[in-house]
């Protein structure tokens, strides 16, 4: 299938039916390797074709999506007809030159699936080498893939792009007691470690040996890279730019404002080489760049797709459905080993239950530690259980006590470092 010639047989069949269109044409292959309970389950390749139109007809939006080439026709009466009852849209899909970022490598093409199953099983002797007892789940994946992209205003472009992830987590019962610990990575190129990545496993469950009693209170928190998330949910919804023009985000009206600790800066990026959250458009057509949201601990920019910038009178930052690309925390300026060192008590966070509970799009949150450990006179003591922990993340981002110098690539998408948060409240049901 020729990727072009499909996209422009679509643009012909609406050509002088509304007054813009783009489409995008995507084929992918896959191949997942998965090992369940120390022994493989499944190994296959799958390839995926989408093509997907968007219209502005009569001045509204519609959508629609196939998967076969044969049925274009029923794809152009998809999209017209969703725009009879589409939003209204005061804009054309634009023309712009892409960015400079390198999304493609061709050793991941090249990869074997016995590559894939060796990095698995590298992964779980590893782990079983630390403790034989821990039932290990692994798995690799590797993605090559080609997109089109073309509109009615000019736009024609043919952007290539690859995956590769790999991972590991086991599962340890003990007298009744279940311990789940995990690590992964993933991003665009062939390097990636399976001692590495196993050896992270095995650190969490090294310093979970010992099951400890945290006390009820407010206490400080350490966020891992990892325990971010906690925090990060509120700020994406805050953040989005659709939320600001409903009134529903609470950081509406305040950009210019210090809405954080001064050591906390935070940047959307599509065009950082090789991440998983890059790309050279969203998926309007608007060119992805970098656009800082917090600097310093005040409000600088919100993130637009296209239909929401022009409704709210702003410039679309290359972001879709006003979702972020790839987030980047910058470091501050203590030593990561350091950053428990004047601790006399508190909680370390990798993992949480229950994310979203509460009232997230207002910062409220109260999870359960999945994996979270005690900090005593600066030293990891051991694992908390049956853990709670609750606060307001931005009253938490302005109470920072920390950050750590050293950032990491966590989940493909976020670059971040540790961050030490002062007075969240800790509630040990045990």
């Amino acid at each position: 299938m020729n990727l072009s010639e499909v996209a422009h047989k679509v643009l012909e069949k609406v050509s002088g039916r509304v007054s813009s269109a783009q489409v995008t044409v995507s084929r992918g292959e896959s191949t997942p390797v998965s090992f369940e309970a120390d022994k493989l389950k499944a190994i296959k390749t799958s390839r995926t074709v989408i093509i997907g139109l968007k219209v502005i007809s009569e001045g509204r939006l519609g959508e629609a999506q196939v998967t076969d080439p044969e049925d274009l026709d029923r794809l152009v009466d998809m999209a017209l007809s969703s725009a009879k009852f589409g939003r209204e849209a005061d804009y054309v899909f634009p023309n712009q030159p892409p960015p400079e970022v390198k999304l493609y490598d061709g050793e991941v093409a090249k990869l074997a699936a016995e590559r894939l199953i060796d990095a698995c099983r590298e992964m779980l002797e590893l782990v079983k080498d630390y403790n034989p007892e821990i039932t290990v789940y692994a798995y690799a994946n590797k993605w090559v893939g080609e997109t089109y992209m073309a509109n009615t205003s000019g736009l024609d472009f043919r952007g290539e792009g690859t995956s590769y992830s790999i991972g590991v987590h086991g599962e340890l019962t003990r007298e009744g007691d279940i311990l789940m610990a995990g690590y992964g990575r993933g991003w665009r190129r062939a390097e990636i470690d399976p001692s590495e990545v196993a050896g992270r496993t095995v650190e969490k469950f090294r310093m979970a040996e010992r099951v400890v009693q945290v006390r009820s209170g407010r206490m400080p928190v350490l966020f891992t890279s990892e325990g971010l998330e906690v925090l990060l949910l509120s700020l994406r919804l805050g953040l989005s730019g659709k939320n600001v023009l409903l009134g529903s985000s609470p950081l509406s009206g305040k950009l210019g404002e210090e809405i954080a600790d001064p050591r906390i800066s935070l940047t959307d990026s599509g065009v950082e080489d090789y991440r998983m959250g890059s790309g050279h458009y969203d998926e309007d057509g608007v060119p992805t760049g970098r656009t800082l949201l917090i600097e310093k601990g005040v409000l600088r920019n919100f993130l637009y797709d296209l239909d929401t910038a022009t409704r709210a009178g702003k410039e679309p930052t290359g972001n879709t459905n006003c979702s972020p690309n790839n987030w980047l925390i910058s470091a501050g300026d203590v030593p990561n080993d350091e950053i428990l060192r004047d601790l006399k008590e508190g909680v370390v966070v990798y993992d949480v239950l229950g994310l979203g509970q509460g009232n997230p799009i207002s910062g409220e949150f109260s999870v359960n530690l999945a994996l979270g450990y005690k900090v005593e006179n600066g030293e990891v003591v051991g694992r908390v259980k049956n853990t709670m922990l609750a606060g307001n993340v931005y009253e938490a981002l302005k109470h920072v006590l920390a950050v750590g110098s050293r950032a990491e690539w966590v989940g493909g998408t976020l670059y971040a470092p540790p961050v030490l948060v002062d007075g969240l409240s800790v509630v040990s049901k045990g």
